[in-house]
C-alpha cells in the first residue's frame, strides 16, 4: 500500500520525475531568501536557531558516545564553541544494522516519502543552515544560502527521484506461467525484494557541506541502506544539524533514529575502521586525490563514488562579445574564492592572441584586460565580501602565497588581502592571476584548489584544444569551456568533450558560468574522467545501491 507521506509528497516527485526527463529548467525549492518564499519570520528564526547553538553542546543522542570533538573554527573569525559527540564507529554500524531491517520492510513507497519529508523540513530550516555554512565553509550569505539550502535540497530530490525511478521498475510480484502443450502450465508465483547493500558511509567536504553530501546521503537511505555521515572536522554544523532533523523525522514515524547518524571519530585509525568495515558497503567522498586513492585501493568491500581534484580548462580561440567573456570570466574566477571543483584553472590561449569584436587582442593584453575585470568587478567591498567570502584552510592560503611570491609563473594579478568590516578577522583573498607557457605544465597541469588560474600560451588554438584534451584526460575536469565564433573549433571542441568525457560550455558571455551546475538538467561530472568515477546523479549513481532478492513458489 502507498505510504502517506508518499501520498503527501506525490506531487513534488512526480514533478521531480518529469523534471529529470525533460532537463528543463525547474527548481523544487524557492533559491530567493525571500520572507515571500519561507515566510516573514523565517530570517530571524534561521539566525536565531544557528545563533542558538554557539558555545554548546550539540546532543545527538546516538549510541557510543566516547568524548566531544571541539576543533570547528570559522574562516570568518567568528567564535564558534560547538561541542559534538564523538561516537565509536563500531557502535554506530551495529546501530545502523540493527534500524536496516524496519527500513526495509517500509518498501520503496515508504522509503521515498519519509524521504521527501525529510527534504521539506530540511527546506523550511534553509535560514538556519545557511549561516551554519557561511560560518563554517566561508561562502558568501548567498552562496551558502543557495548551494547550502535550496540547491542542496534539489541534488538531494534529484537522487531520490532517480532512485525511485529505478526502483519502481521492478514489480513487488508476478505470476509467470508456461505453457506445455497437452499439459498444465507451469505456474509460478514471484516475488520481488529490494533490498539495501549495507551501511553507507557519506564523507562530507569542508567547502559545500550540503551541496556535496547530499545526493550520496539520500540516494543511499532512499534505496534502503542505513547511513553514516562523516563531515569534515572543520566544518560539522550543517552536518550536525541534517543529521539532527533526518533523525527526527524517523522518530516521528516510528522508526528508529539510529539508522541516520553522526560520526566524528577521534582519531584517523579509528576512521580508517570505518570505511573499511565489512558492512559498509558503499562510501561517498568528496575532496583530495590522495585520501580519495586509499579509499578506492582499501575499502574494497564498499563501492566508492568519489569525485577528486581535477583541472578545468577554458580555451579562448576568439569571441564577438569581449567585454562579455571578460564580466563572465571575471565572476567565474572571483566566485567563492575559486574554492569549487567546478572553478576553471587553466586558460588556455594561442600564443599570437584572439580576434575579437574589440579588434585583436594579444596574449598579454587578454590577461591584462582580464586583471582589470576582476578587480572592477571586485573593487566595491559589498560585493567582494558578496562573492568571495574567505579562505577556507590554511593550505589554501600557503598556496595563495606562493602564487603571490611568483613561485607559479609570471603575476598578472597579484592577490590582495581584503579586509571586512563586519568581519574583521575573516581571511580575505582577491584571486590570482598567473601567466605562463604550456610547456610549464608543472604549474596549472595540478589541482591549485582555491583563487589561483593560469594564463596558459600555446603554440595556436588546435594545440590549445589538444592541451586541454590532455589534462581532462590525465588529470580529470568537470568543467570545460571554450569561446569562438568559428564553426570548425566549436565542432571540434565538441568532439573533444566526448572524448575527454567533460561537460563543455561554449561562448557563456550572460547570467550563466561555467562553475554552475544546476540541479535536474545538468550531470555534474560525468564518472569518465580521473575527476569523478560518478554523477550527480544519473542511474548509475543510485542503482547499485540496492539488490533485489526474489523468492518463487509453485502458484
Amino acid at each position: 500500500m502507498p505510504h502517506p507521506l508518499l501520498d503527501t509528497h506525490r506531487p513534488l516527485l512526480d514533478r521531480a520525475l518529469q523534471a529529470i526527463a525533460t532537463r528543463g529548467y525547474w527548481a523544487a525549492f524557492a533559491e530567493s531568501p525571500s520572507p515571500k518564499a519561507y515566510g516573514e519570520d523565517a530570517p530571524e528564526a534561521g539566525r536565531a536557531a544557528f545563533e542558538a547553538h554557539l558555545g554548546k553542546p550539540f546532543e545527538l543522542g546516538q549510541p557510543g558516545q566516547c568524548g566531544w570533538h571541539e576543533d570547528e573554527t570559522s574562516p570568518y573569525g567568528m567564535p564558534l564553541g560547538i561541542r559534538y559527540p564523538q561516537s565509536d564507529p563500531q557502535a554506530l554500524v551495529q546501530a545502523a544494522l540493527a534500524a536496516m531491517p524496519a527500513w526495509q520492510a517500509l518498501g520503496a513507497e515508504g522509503r521515498t516519502g519519509i524521504c521527501l519529508e525529510i527534504l521539506q523540513r530540511l527546506n523550511r530550516q534553509s535560514f538556519e543552515i545557511a549561516h551554519a555554512v557561511m560560518m563554517t565553509s566561508g561562502q558568501g550569505w548567498m552562496m551558502a544560502f543557495q548551494a547550502g539550502g535550496p540547491h542542496a535540497q534539489d541534488r538531494g530530490l534529484e537522487a531520490v527521484a532517480y532512485a525511485w525511478r529505478e526502483m519502481s521498475f521492478i514489480p513487488a510480484e508476478a505470476t509467470w506461467e508456461k505453457p506445455q502443450g497437452k499439459h498444465p502450465a507451469l505456474v509460478m508465483r514471484k516475488h520481488y525484494e529490494i533490498v539495501g547493500r549495507g551501511v553507507g558511509v557519506v564523507i562530507g567536504c569542508a567547502t559545500f557541506p550540503t551541496w556535496n553530501t547530499y545526493p550520496g546521503l539520500f540516494a543511499a537511505l532512499v534505496t534502503g541502506n542505513p547511513v553514516i555521515l562523516k563531515p569534515h572536522g572543520n566544518v560539522v554544523l550543517p552536518a550536525a544539524i541534517t543529521v539532527r532533523t533526518i533523525r527526527a523525522v524517523l522518530a516521528e514515524n516510528g522508526l528508529d533514529p539510529d539508522l541516520v547518524t553522526l560520526c566524528l571519530p577521534p582519531d584517523h585509525e579509528t576512521a580508517h575502521a570505518l570505511y573499511t568495515h565489512p558492512e559498509v558497503r558503499s562510501i561517498d567522498y568528496t575532496g583530495g586525490n590522495v585520501f580519495g586513492q586509499w579509499l578506492l585501493d582499501n575499502c574494497r568491500q564498499a563501492q566508492v563514488y568519489a569525485e577528486l581534484a581535477g583541472v578545468n580548462s577554458i580555451v579562448i580561440d576568439s569571441t564577438d562579445d569581449y567585454a562579455g567573456m571578460l564580466r563572465n570570466l571575471a565572476f567565474t574566477l572571483s566566485l567563492y574564492s575559486g574554492q569549487m571543483c567546478t572553478t576553471s584553472q587553466a586558460i588556455v590561449i594561442p600564443a599570437q592572441g584572439i580576434d575579437t569584436d574589440q579588434g585583436r587582442k594579444s596574449f598579454d593584453q587578454v590577461g591584462q584586460d582580464l586583471a582589470q575585470a576582476i578587480e572592477r568587478f571586485l573593487e566595491k567591498p559589498e560585493t567582494a565580501l558578496a562573492v568571495l567570502g574567505a579562505i577556507q584552510s590554511d593550505a589554501t592560503l600557503a598556496r595563495i602565497d606562493e602564487a603571490a611570491g611568483g613561485g607559479m609563473g609570471q603575476v598578472v594579478l597579484a592577490p590582495k588581502a581584503l579586509h571586512y568590516e563586519a568581519f574583521p578577522q575573516a581571511r580575505a583573498r582577491t584571486p590570482a592571476l598567473l601567466a605562463c607557457d604550456a610547456r610549464d605544465s608543472g604549474h596549472y597541469a595540478r589541482e591549485q584548489f582555491g583563487p589561483i588560474s593560469f594564463l596558459v600560451r600555446a603554440d595556436d588554438t588546435d594545440a590549445a584544444l589538444a592541451l586541454a584534451e590532455d589534462l581532462a584526460r590525465r588529470h580529470g575536469a568537470l568543467t570545460l569551456a571554450v569561446y569562438s565564433t568559428r564553426d570548425a573549433v566549436l565542432d571540434a571542441a565538441v568532439r573533444m568533450s566526448w572524448r575527454a568525457k567533460v561537460a563543455l560550455s561554449i561562448n557563456l558571455t550572460g547570467g550563466v558560468f561555467v562553475n554552475q551546475s544546476a540541479a535536474f538538467s545538468d550531470f555534474h561530472g560525468t564518472g569518465g574522467n580521473p575527476a569523478a568515477n560518478a554523477s550527480y546523479a544519473d542511474s548509475a549513481f543510485v542503482a547499485n545501491r540496492f539488490r533485489v532478492v526474489q523468492r518463487r513458489r509453485h502458484a
